[in-house]
């Protein structure tokens, strides 16, 4: 059986992961490039990262956030899944709500924080969820790019019984040259199970978090 991963996963950890019965293969879908913008006061703003690329790009442009809580004007810092939140760790910032996705962040945001004011420091292709709910209820929010994220539209002339996607970009960048058919279908949350679902009627299997390990999990129980 071969299963393809649609970016490059640890050779030690896949065998350590599939055995020998499920030969993977990884290929990249998408490329990302940092942008140099820039610092800027982050004073009065709540921070949100949706991607480790957003982290990794916001201390390259040396952004300094504020998290000492007793003072006036320190920044919360918001993001999504996991992985946002370890690479935070790694810069020595915590991180005051972690959700699992953008549209439950939204939710969060919109019931809980109507008077702060964000700053999304993100990709050039996020989603839009964020910048199309937050503003309807009034709530001031901008995006920052500071990372190109390009879609590489490989073509694969190889069959795969199944293929695991990480992002809605990956699977704009697969899917533009690519079938998604007769095969089944891996995918690492649900935001990247909706960009499928307008590429393919096939049922998709979609991970509980947004993590390598729920992904491993999920592909050894249907697999």
């Amino acid at each position: 059986m071969k299963i393809l991963f649609t970016k490059t996963i640890d050779a030690a950890l896949l065998s350590k992961e599939l055995g020998s019965d499920i030969s993977a293969e990884c290929i990249e879908v998408i490329r990302t490039e940092p942008i140099r913008i820039a610092a800027f006061d982050l004073k009065n703003h709540s921070l949100i990262f949706t991607s480790v690329n957003g982290v990794k790009s916001f201390f390259t442009n040396r952004f300094k956030p504020n998290e000492d809580f007793t003072a006036k004007n320190y920044n919360k810092i918001y993001c999504v899944g996991e992985k946002t939140k370890r690479e935070l760790r790694k810069y020595g910032f915590g991180t005051f709500k972690v959700l699992k996705n953008a549209e439950t962040l939204s939710r969060f945001i919109i019931g809980n924080c109507q008077h702060e004011q964000f700053l999304h420091f993100c990709g050039n292709l996020a989603i839009d969820v964020l910048d199309k709910d937050l503003p309807l209820q009034n709530i001031r929010y901008k995006k920052i790019t500071v990372y190109n994220t390009e879609e590489i539209n490989p073509l694969l002339p190889e069959k795969y019984h199944a293929t695991v996607f990480f992002s809605p970009s990956g699977v704009r960048s697969f899917a533009k040259l690519n079938s998604l058919e007769e095969m089944k279908i891996f995918s690492i949350g649900e935001t990247t199970s909706n960009e499928l679902r307008k590429h393919t009627t096939a049922e998709i299997f979609t991970s509980e978090e947004n993590n390598l390990v729920s992904i491993f999990e999920l592909i050894k129980k249907e697999l």
